[in-house]
């Protein structure tokens, strides 16, 4: 599980064409950003929850990650299977001004970001071979681009791909119904939405199951088998992620953060914070402000 804090003042783009995991490389993870991640999966299988909603992963699906969005992988790696992917993290304010000469594709552009987007994942893409070229031209071109050119070159290069997203997107209201593949895995949804609306109150699963009218052992089995975690490692990396959201985006003392996120006792905060990210609460606040200086 980890999480990822990104500095675009030096690094305004992370990108790569695709790239492979294999050998159980990357099995699960349980991350965010702090800007948009346009993920294009070529080759894989496992699952991906989203907002509380399960989706198979699969080739030649695309998903959309807003900033500060939490999402878990899943991944399958029986049958020698490959997770090959190619993805462009970045921070969208940075380039917007790119785009302000097209008010449509602004608008586009600005709707990824900021708006409501009824699915993270879309499936059966009529014009897959075209976003596939977009990273593809992208891959050649960056290594022999000047470093005093090489912000323009990031634009061109999102200012092409939103173009080509924007195709695929103003399908889906003709075509919806072939763009979202959940797993029907209602009871599993059912539990990260109980979790959502209680992770920052202290957990017990008795009380859970009493809600979900569920036994704690086929509610713990359940979670397990679909997530590949622990209830408690969920609500924990749950609670870590809006810890990370709170000390970049307030001043509210470590202590209030804590308590915030369901954890009374500070030092028992900090401990745990440490043991997923490395650092205390309070460095890494202050490599965060570092980073956006």
């Amino acid at each position: 599980m980890s999480f990822v804090i990104n500095n675009y003042s030096e690094i305004p783009l992370q990108f790569a064409y695709k790239r492979k995991s294999v050998n159980y490389e990357h099995k699960e993870t349980f991350h965010s950003h702090l800007g948009v991640e346009l993920l294009l999966i070529h080759q894989g299988k496992g699952t991906m929850i989203v907002n509380n909603i399960s989706y198979d992963i699969k080739p030649g699906m695309l998903c959309i990650f807003q900033p500060h969005q939490l999402h878990h992988l899943q991944l399958e790696y029986s049958e020698d299977q490959c997770f090959e992917r190619s993805m462009a993290i970045f921070e969208p304010t940075m380039f917007e001004a790119y785009f302000e000469k097209w008010p449509a594709l602004h608008t586009f552009y600005k709707y990824i970001y900021l708006g409501k987007l009824p699915f993270p994942c879309l499936y059966a893409i009529d014009d897959l071979d075209i976003l596939d070229s977009v990273y593809s031209n992208m891959n050649d071109n960056l290594p022999n681009v000047l470093e005093s050119e090489k912000f323009e070159e990031i634009s061109l290069f999102l200012v092409v791909l939103y173009r080509a997203l924007k195709q695929v997107w103003d399908k889906l209201n003709v075509h919806a119904s072939t763009y979202q593949t959940r797993r029907k895995n209602y009871q599993v949804e059912h539990i990260l939405d109980w979790i959502e609306a209680h992770y920052t109150v202290p957990y017990r699963l008795d009380d859970m199951a009493k809600d979900l009218h569920l036994s704690p052992y086929h509610l713990s089995h359940l979670f397990k088998k679909a997530t590949g975690m622990s209830i408690s490692e969920y609500i924990t990396t749950r609670r870590i992620h809006q810890s990370i959201l709170l000390l970049t985006t307030t001043n509210k003392p470590v202590s209030f953060i804590a308590e915030e996120i369901g954890l009374m006792n500070c030092s028992y905060f900090c401990k745990v914070f440490k043991s997923q990210m490395g650092v205390t609460p309070h460095q890494y606040r202050k490599r965060a402000l570092r980073s956006n200086d």
